[in-house]
């Protein structure tokens, strides 16, 4: 049998990481992305032809990169194109393919994040903001009271039906990054302004959240919103609140995580809220419990 060449191996791969692993499109369009580049880079054509030296190089190349407007890679990104090779490799070496091992690469370790997330006081001034008893204003209330409530992915709540949420339970369930899902929680005021906003509405349109006109009616043509869309009605919120943060979806998933833990929540049931796979990804809101050791140091060291 010929031996496969790395473009139609690439093509098996991310076949496979689609079908028999069911990941995101978007995570298969960046898997393309970043063993592509290392393709075009390394100019290998057979799985033999991928050895240390090249990929030590490569690793340089990435480090060093810059692109039309003089930005850098950041070391997360340049990461994840080693995680992507790396990834391929394993692949390769499951259909007994000779081509460099896997664990002979490492991957660098990404800088601690700096999380930015409101105080419950900014919280508040972005509810206050949002009140009203038109279907726009109430629209805006539910989307900060669930985004903050329940802690979800702007993907997740654009994607999400009236026929999804439960007001009676406050619980319904999500699927998250990976096709993963996990059960959220409404609390008591977000389904206050859900209830006002659904019983406001007069159209059939499935979705949870839909766009309207300046006055609050309806257009004939509404779609659900977009994660941009969100996005764009979130940060007109933070303004209108005269927050001078820069304020997205994420920042209120990260506000909710941040309350969760700095109320006294363990971070492995913070963790399964969030639909975190790795309870690393959930130690980068540690900020919280160690800002409280500190308190704790304070208040109780050297007392006698």
């Amino acid at each position: 049998m010929a031996e496969k060449n790395l473009s139609l191996l690439l093509r098996d791969f991310l076949e496979y990481i689609e079908i028999d692993l069911g990941r995101s499109q978007k995570t298969i369009e960046n898997y393309e992305h970043y063993l592509r580049r290392f393709l075009d880079f390394s100019k290998a054509v057979y799985p033999r032809d991928i050895n240390l030296p090249t990929v030590k190089k490569y690793r340089l190349f990435l480090n060093r990169f810059q692109n039309e407007n003089g930005e850098e890679l950041k070391k997360v990104t340049q990461n994840y194109h080693v995680i992507a090779l790396r990834n391929f490799l394993k692949y390769m070496s499951k259909q007994d393919i000779e081509t460099l091992s896997a664990e002979k690469i490492e991957v660098g370790r990404n800088p601690q994040k700096e999380v930015e997330f409101l105080e419950p006081e900014e919280v508040e001034r972005m509810l206050k903001g949002s009140s009203g008893s038109d279907l726009k204003n109430l629209r805006d209330r539910s989307i900060l009271e669930l985004l903050f409530s329940a802690g979800l992915r702007v993907s997740e709540l654009s994607s999400l039906n009236r026929d999804h949420i439960n007001l009676k339970t406050q619980e319904f369930s999500v699927r998250g990054k990976g096709g993963k899902i996990r059960i959220v929680f409404v609390s008591d005021t977000a389904k206050e302004a859900l209830k006002k906003y659904l019983d406001k509405r007069i159209d059939i349109d499935p979705a949870l959240f839909i766009r309207t006109r300046k006055n609050g009616e309806l257009k004939e043509d509404d779609l659900r919103l977009t994660p941009r869309s969100i996005q764009r009605i979130v940060k007109r919120c933070a303004k209108k609140a005269g927050i001078v943060k820069d304020v997205h979806p994420h920042t209120l998933r990260h506000s909710f995580a941040t309350d969760l833990l700095a109320n006294g929540a363990d971070i492995r049931s913070v963790q399964a809220m969030l639909g975190h796979s790795s309870i690393t990804t959930t130690q980068i809101y540690t900020h919280v419990t160690n800002k409280q050791l500190k308190d704790i140091h304070k208040k109780f060291h050297r007392k006698r």
